[in-house]
């Protein structure tokens, strides 16, 4: 297993669990106490992670890793949820896309859509989410329109109200929400009180909203509520999702598309 593959594991465990112990979690994983050891230090020193006596904990009760530890997770289940995405948007349409790690996904299949090679322009994204503009500021065919305000480390978002004074000025066919969690009965949520703010606006602005998660996220509560799930035109997950949980969206008015 490679460093980056190993810190991945890692940090997944840490997020389910909260503690790791090194001899156990050196037996989960099929390496050495020692290298597990000088991989808790490393992190340690990245404030990813609290060092312990024999172990670590995580930062926290809220833990959040930040979106470059994140994007191994699911990624063929986000990578299905992107394309069904990107499906549904249509050439010379304005798109909203918050962060995340399947929104990014989604800029990366509207980014090799043929019927979106050429156009003036064929597709117009406004987002707050630095690294989506920094993919597809190199396609000319695009208009990217980011908002101002302060980056998020975690997510790469700005937040705040720099970005509010763009989002209020502009008018959106449809936005594409990233989401920790989506429930019918509590919403859509993000972990920060910030991103959500920016995401509610975006959806505020917007024609339609379409939310995209895989499975994980659903039935799944978070502390900062974007919108209530009636805000919400399409829900687009992957086919791991139970079909109690999809059947209870549908009936909530949300039109459900299975990856």
């Amino acid at each position: 297993m490679s460093r980056d593959a190993r810190w991945q594991a890692l940090l997944e465990l840490l997020v389910e669990r909260g503690r790791l112990d090194v001899d156990e979690t050196a037996a989960e994983l099929e390496v050495s106490a020692a290298t597990i050891r000088r991989d808790f230090d490393r992190l340690a020193g990245q404030q990813m992670l609290v060092r312990t006596r024999g172990g670590a904990v995580a930062h926290g009760v809220s833990y959040e890793l930040p979106l470059r530890y994140k994007t191994a997770r699911r990624a063929s289940e986000k990578q299905r949820v992107a394309q069904a995405v990107a499906d549904l948007l249509a050439p010379g349409e304005a798109v909203g896309l918050t962060g995340g790690t399947t929104t990014t996904e989604v800029a990366r299949a509207l980014a090799v859509r043929g019927d979106l090679a050429s156009g003036s322009p064929a597709l117009t994204v406004v987002t707050n989410a630095l690294n989506i503009a920094g993919e597809l500021a190199v396609r000319p065919q695009f208009k990217i329109v980011v908002t101002g305000g302060v980056a998020r480390a975690q997510s790469y978002e700005l937040v705040g109200p720099l970005a509010d004074g763009v989002l209020e000025q502009i008018t959106l066919d449809v936005a594409v929400l990233g989401v920790v969690a989506f429930d019918v009965a509590h919403g859509a949520a993000a972990h920060d009180e910030a991103e959500a703010a920016i995401n509610r606006l975006l959806c505020e602005r917007a024609e339609r909203v379409i939310v995209a998660a895989d499975s994980s996220k659903l039935g799944r509560r978070a502390f900062a509520r974007i919108c209530p799930a009636e805000s919400v035109d399409i829900l687009v997950t992957d086919s791991a999702a139970a079909p109690e949980t999809v059947r209870r969206f549908e009936e909530a008015g949300l039109r459900v598309v299975v990856a």
